[in-house]
């Protein structure tokens, strides 16, 4: 009798070991860049991970039953963590490219950008189009398609780098380059903010491109659970509520 329970409650605690396994099989490890307003930012008076990408992927693991663990580093980390195994999904307005696809498996993409020049209002009649950059210095956030684009496409650019967009735009309004080239909806979030007196926008776009969400391509179980995930929200209305709260329309 005494063996007989013995064995009952070892079965017990090996059931109850599959299950604690299973749960934590359930964790979604996410990494981001903080400093990428509208997409993820600090905000100021919560001093929390906000904006629209987080509540994005806060609502993807949601209606597939994860719990979510969201880890804050620099854009030029978050491949690297990604394919070291540090966290399981990435995103931070992540531009779907041939070159990236090599190395990441991507969501199908959830918004469509391009990339847009800032400069200082007194530069606007001898800066009038991307022709008027060359041989010009300009600023980056490392890492970016904006980065790639200044260094490739404008004719003997001085591309300075820098670890946030922020950054990037105090140097351009402290005068230390020409112009800033970054994505649309991130100058704009900018532009939209007291802190961008004397900075304009040039008009059009540089490229037309998508954001996608970046995973292990071995890790085909997270990419069918983030994607099935996102057509869920698409579904029923939440992704139309969120990208509303933050663009001012709906998808």
């Amino acid at each position: 009798m005494f063996c007989l329970k013995q064995k009952i409650l070892c079965g017990i605690a090996a059931l109850c070991t599959v299950l604690s396994v299973q749960a934590e099989d359930k964790i979604m490890r996410v990494g981001a860049e903080p400093a990428y307003a509208p997409f993820e930012f600090i905000d100021e008076e919560t001093k929390e991970l906000t904006g629209f990408d987080i509540e994005l992927i806060k609502a993807i693991a949601e209606v597939e039953g994860y719990e979510i663990e969201i880890s804050t580093m620099p854009f030029d980390a978050l491949i690297p963590a990604l394919l070291t195994n540090n966290v399981d999904v990435i995103l931070s307005a992540i531009t779907i490219t041939e070159e990236r696809k090599k190395r990441v498996a991507f969501s199908v993409p959830y918004y469509d950008s391009g990339l847009t020049i800032l400069i200082n209002e007194k530069d606007k009649d001898k800066v009038k189009s991307v022709k008027d950059l060359e041989g010009q210095k300009i600023c980056v956030q490392i890492g970016t398609t904006g980065a790639n684009y200044a260094s490739t496409q404008i004719k003997d650019a001085v591309v300075s780098q820098f670890n946030t967009a922020p950054e990037s735009y105090l140097e351009l309004k402290a005068g230390g380059c020409v112009a800033a080239i970054n994505d649309r909806p991130v100058n704009d979030y900018y532009l939209a903010t007291n802190k961008s007196e004397g900075i304009i926008s040039l008009p059009g776009t540089l490229s037309s491109e998508s954001y996608g969400i970046a995973m292990r391509k071995t890790d085909e179980d997270m990419v069918k659970a983030v994607n099935d995930g996102y057509q869920k929200l698409k579904e029923n209305g939440t992704l139309d509520k969120i990208y509303s709260k933050w663009f001012g329309s709906s998808k």
